[in-house]
C-alpha cells in the first residue's frame, strides 16, 4: 500500500530527463553548485526560484536553467523570462534524487542556473552610475567569510553603492562574492552591481589616487584629535574600504587612505561585525549624499 502511494507521488518525467549523474550538464552543475567553483565555460551556479529570476532579469549571459521533478512548479513564475521566442536558454530537466546530489542547500527548490558573471575594468567601475549618480566603491579588502561578503553587497546595493572591489590584503583574500554561500547572502546584488573582481590592493589604491577618488579607510582603531570625519557630497566620487573580520585593514592602508572612519560605540565594545559595519557605513554615507544641497 505504501509504495502504491510513492508511486502515486512520483511525477511523470519529463522528455530527454537527465537520468544519469555522469552526464556533463549534471557534472557542470554540481561543480558550481556543491563545488563553488567556476566552471571551465567561467559559468557559477545559482539555485533556488528567486535567485535565478534576478539573474534572468540581471543582463548576465545564462548557459543553462535546470528543473527538478518538484522543480518544475516554478517554470510559470520563470516562464516569461524563458519562453520568449528570442530567448535560446538551454531548459534541462532531472530528478529530484540528482537534482539532490548537485544542489548547495540541504533542502533544495528544484531549480538551478549556470550564468556568467559580467567582467568590468577601473574605468568601468570609475564612471558615475546609469541614474548620473557620482561613484560610490565599496572595497573588500580581505573579507573571508562569503557570507558577510554577499550581505556587505546587498547593504551596498540598497544604500546607493554603482560599484563593488575585492581584493587580498597582506596575507588575507576575499571570498569570491560568485560563491552559492555569497551569491543567496547578496541576494543576486553581485550579479547586478558593476563588480571588480581579484585586484591587488596596492594597485588598486594608486588607481583610485590617479583617478581623484577619494578613499574612505574603514577602523576599529582609535582615532586622534587630528582624523576628521568625512562629509560626503553627492558629487564627490568616493570609495569605502572594509577590511578583514578579524585585523581591519591594514595599518599602512589606513594611514594612506584620504580619511579614516570609526564607528562610535559604547565602552566595552570593542567592534562590530564586517557586514554589520559596512550596513552602518553605506547607511550614513547615503544620509549624508542625499542630505547635502
Amino acid at each position: 500500500m505504501a509504495r502504491r502511494l510513492n508511486a502515486q507521488r512520483e511525477l511523470p518525467l519529463q522528455p530527454n530527463v537527465l537520468s544519469s549523474r555522469d552526464n556533463k550538464w549534471l557534472k557542470e552543475f554540481r561543480m558550481a553548485l556543491r563545488g563553488g567553483l567556476p566552471t571551465e565555460s567561467g559559468a557559477v551556479g545559482i539555485e533556488g526560484p528567486r535567485l535565478v529570476e534576478g539573474a534572468l532579469r540581471s543582463a548576465c549571459p545564462i548557459r543553462a536553467v535546470l528543473f527538478s521533478e518538484s522543480g518544475q512548479r516554478h517554470h510559470a513564475r520563470l516562464a516569461p523570462y524563458l519562453d520568449r521566442a528570442e530567448v535560446s536558454i538551454p531548459i534541462l530537466h532531472t530528478t529530484d534524487r540528482l537534482f539532490e546530489g548537485i544542489a548547495d542547500t540541504e533542502h533544495p527548490q528544484g531549480v538551478g542556473a549556470l550564468v556568467t558573471p559580467r567582467t568590468f575594468s577601473f574605468d568601468d567601475i570609475s564612471q558615475p552610475s546609469a541614474s548620473g549618480a557620482a561613484s560610490l566603491i565599496v572595497v573588500l579588502a580581505g573579507v573571508q567569510d562569503p557570507g558577510n561578503v554577499g550581505t556587505i553587497l546587498r547593504t551596498a546595493a540598497a544604500f546607493g553603492a554603482t560599484a563593488a572591489v575585492t581584493a587580498a590584503s597582506g596575507q588575507s583574500g576575499t571570498a569570491s562574492p560568485f560563491s552559492p554561500k555569497a551569491l543567496r547572502a547578496s541576494a543576486g546584488a553581485a550579479l547586478h552591481l558593476p563588480l571588480l573582481a581579484g585586484m591587488a590592493l596596492p594597485i588598486l589604491l594608486a588607481q583610485f589616487r590617479a583617478a581623484e577618488i577619494r578613499t574612505l579607510a574603514s577602523s576599529s582603531r582609535e582615532t586622534s584629535p587630528s582624523d576628521h570625519q568625512p562629509l560626503l557630497a553627492p558629487w564627490e566620487l568616493v570609495a569605502l574600504l572594509i577590511g578583514n573580520e578579524g585585523q581591519g585593514l591594514p595599518e599602512e592602508v589606513e594611514r594612506s587612505a584620504d580619511a579614516r572612519i570609526r564607528i562610535p560605540m559604547s565602552p566595552g565594545v570593542e567592534s562590530l561585525n564586517a557586514a554589520a559595519a559596512a550596513a552602518v557605513l553605506f547607511y550614513e554615507a547615503a544620509r549624508q549624499r542625499n542630505s547635502a544641497p
